[in-house]
Formats: C-alpha cells, sequence, structure tokens
C-alpha cells in the first residue's frame, strides 16, 4: 500500500500544495520550522482522522484562513482509494471515502495502516499513564474494530458514571442500583480491553526486542510490563473495594482507564536511568516493533513516517537504522532531515526509487 499523490490547502503552514510521491522512499529537506513535519502529519491526518500533534482541529486549519483541506490517492492492495477530509471553522469536519462521507470516523480506522516515529514520542517515556495507554489503544485500534468500539463504550460509561458520582456528592444521596447499571458495563467492557491489552503486549515484546538489539548493537534487555489492578483481583471485587474512595472523590479511582505499560530497561524504568541515546532508540524500536505487528496482523506494510529521528544518536545507530529502513521488508517510507547527509546515505543503501522534497516556509518543491 502506498500513497500516489497529495493535495494540502491551508493545513497548519502549509497554503496549498500537489505532491506526487514515490512508491518506497520520500524525504523531505528543509530547516526547522519550514513545514517538512506537517506535511508528514497531512499524511497521518489521512490515516487517523485527527492530526498526530495537535487534537483540537480548529487549530490545524493556517493562520488567517477559514478551512484545510487534504485530499489522498492510495494504492492499498488491488484497488484504489481517495480520501478526502475538509473543516471548515465553526463547523464539523468531513471525512469521505472514495466520494462516501463517513458517519462515524472509527470506520476509518485501520483502511490505511500507517506508523509515525517523531521526537514527540518521548512523552511515552516521560508523559504519564494515560499517552503509553494511548499508545497501546492505538495500535490494537487499527486492526481490531471490536476493541475500538468496546473502548467508545466503556469510555460512554465512566463518563456517565463519574457524573453519577458527583451527583450522589451534591445531592447527598447515594443510589447503589443506578450506579451498578454503569458498573457492570465497565465490567463487562473493561474485561475484553485488558484481555486484549494483556495479549497485545505479550506478543510486542520479543519483537520490540529484536529492533533494540539490532539498533543498538547491544544485548540490553529492554521490557514492557501491563500494569493492572485486575492481575490480583477481579474486576467486581476491585470496584467493590473503590467505592468508599469513588464516593469521597466524586470520580472513578480504578479501572482499565487506570493501567499502564511500564517501560524498562534491565531491572529499572528507562525514565529514570536512560540515556538520550538509549531513550531514542528504546522509542524507535518500539514503533518499529509497532510496524511489525501491524504488517503481520493486516498483510499490509503500513506507510512509515520517519520525522526528525536522527537527531541525538551516535553515528553507529544512525547507521543501524539506516540499513534497517532501506531493506525491502519495509513498504512507502517518508523521512524529515535538515541534515542531507542522512538522506543521501539512505538513498545509497536503499537502491530503490525515490524522491526528495525541498521545504522553504511551507512551500513544497520537488528536487529533479
Amino acid at each position: 500500500m502506498h500513497i500516489r499523490n497529495l493535495s494540502v490547502v491551508n493545513f497548519k503552514n502549509i497554503g496549498e500544495a500537489e505532491i506526487s510521491f514515490s512508491s518506497k522512499l520520500n524525504c523531505f529537506v528543509g530547516d526547522n520550522g519550514a513545514g517538512k513535519t506537517n506535511l508528514l502529519d497531512a499524511v497521518y491526518y489521512l490515516s487517523f482522522c485527527k492530526s498526530f500533534f495537535n487534537p483540537t482541529d480548529q487549530l490545524n486549519v493556517k493562520h488567517d484562513e477559514s478551512f484545510f483541506m487534504l485530499k489522498g490517492k492510495y494504492n492499498r492492495l488491488e484497488s484504489e482509494e481517495n480520501i478526502h477530509c475538509s473543516l471548515q471553522k465553526g463547523n464539523k469536519k468531513q471525512f469521505k471515502r472514495n466520494s462516501k462521507t463517513y458517519t462515524k470516523f472509527a470506520d476509518h480506522i485501520g483502511l490505511l495502516p500507517l506508523v509515525m516515529i517523531s521526537p514527540s514520542d518521548s512523552v511515552l517515556i516521560r508523559g504519564g499513564s494515560d499517552e503509553r495507554r494511548k499508545f497501546v489503544d492505538g495500535v490494537i485500534s487499527q486492526f481490531d474494530h471490536e476493541y475500538l468500539n468496546n473502548l467508545l463504550n466503556y469510555n460512554r460509561a465512566l463518563n456517565q458514571r463519574n457524573v453519577l458520582l458527583k451527583q450522589f456528592a451534591s445531592g447527598n444521596q447515594f443510589d447503589a442500583e443506578i450506579l451498578d447499571v454503569w458498573d457492570m458495563q465497565l465490567i463487562e467492557y473493561g474485561k475484553k480491553i485488558h484481555e486484549d491489552r494483556k495479549v497485545f503486549v505479550e506478543k510486542l515484546k520479543p519483537v520490540f526486542q529484536h529492533y533494540y538489539s539490532l539498533i543498538s548493537q547491544r544485548n540490553e534487555l529492554v521490557g514492557l510490563i501491563h500494569q493492572s489492578d485486575f492481575y490480583t483481583d477481579d474486576f467486581e471485587t476491585v470496584f467493590k473495594n473503590a467505592l468508599a474512595k469513588d464516593r469521597i472523590l466524586q470520580y472513578t479511582t480504578v479501572g482499565i482507564h487506570k493501567e499502564d505499560l511500564l517501560l524498562n530497561i534491565g531491572n529499572f524504568q528507562i525514565k529514570k536511568l536512560g540515556s538520550q541515546g538509549q531513550i531514542k532508540t528504546f522509542l524507535i524500536a518500539l514503533k518499529m516493533a509497532q510496524f511489525e505487528f501491524l504488517k503481520e496482523i493486516s498483510g499490509i506494510k503500513p506507510i512509515l513516517l520517519l520525522d526528525d529521528i536522527f537527531d541525538k544518536l551516535d553515528k553507529n545507530r544512525v547507521e543501524e537504522i539506516i540499513k534497517l529502513v532501506s531493506d525491502e521488508h519495509f513498504g512507502q517510507i517518508f523521512i524529515t532531515d535538515t541534515n542531507r547527509e542522512h538522506l543521501d546515505g539512505i538513498i545509497r543503501s536503499a537502491k530503490a526509487d525515490y524522491k526528495i522534497f525541498n521545504v522553504k516556509k511551507g512551500l513544497v518543491s520537488e528536487e529533479l
């Protein structure tokens, strides 16, 4: 699968761009702030119906403009897919596949599998548990629509339960039967989500270790641990034991929305002891494992977006990544960098079709 053409109008700092891509390697060169990352984000948007960096759609409209529009033409398996997205300020965005408007954006997720590797991935290590849950949920949702629906239903029930707890506190009353209605839904959907996350993490571990060892050229043991209250007690007991605390705090203190993914190197959490190079390698290996997982499940090579990934890596690690992405194992790849030498190295190693684009102040030109 690959994207052949991209049309961009008023997306972030890109006023207008019409780009035809190579089916293999596409490189964006330019200074920081020129708009290279925004082009990757436009490709990401067409897969996920949202920006990788800014979830508030209105803020993705170019300054002093009233709308943005994105169009992508894809070759997917044996068919052509035309994806269109537009947003007028003050209105809901529209998302279309082959001229047919989606009623639910969730129906689009997984059609165009994609993996983005970016410096902002550091939030997976330095951020809270919600960022790591978002990563796990995002990967599973790309290939399992039932999981995504369970997650949406769980979050709706969670919101209703939290509203109810606040109402009980403000009205100085309590109705266990009404609360049970939402508890039953949280338990029903939570059990399925918990089990899917457990299976996913176990399958991801060996692939992740493989890529980390490959890039680092070291035998350091890295680990992923799915942390959850439900490994020690069943769902019903956990909710029952937390009820008094929930009533005092007026929100749901337990559930799959509190699970975490511990990221370890050796016997320690990487956020406490990892060097900059180790952290960068850890994140790239994690995303490469995500790529491998999606490829295996979907039978499609996901599009791979590599945004400024070589910074803070030593020469050896850069060379290993260049060798890795040059392999036929990967499909269409997009790379941004301010350092032309990195890209020239990849082009020499890949010996495959490629295109280079220069980006300057939101303007894109192909290098001929």
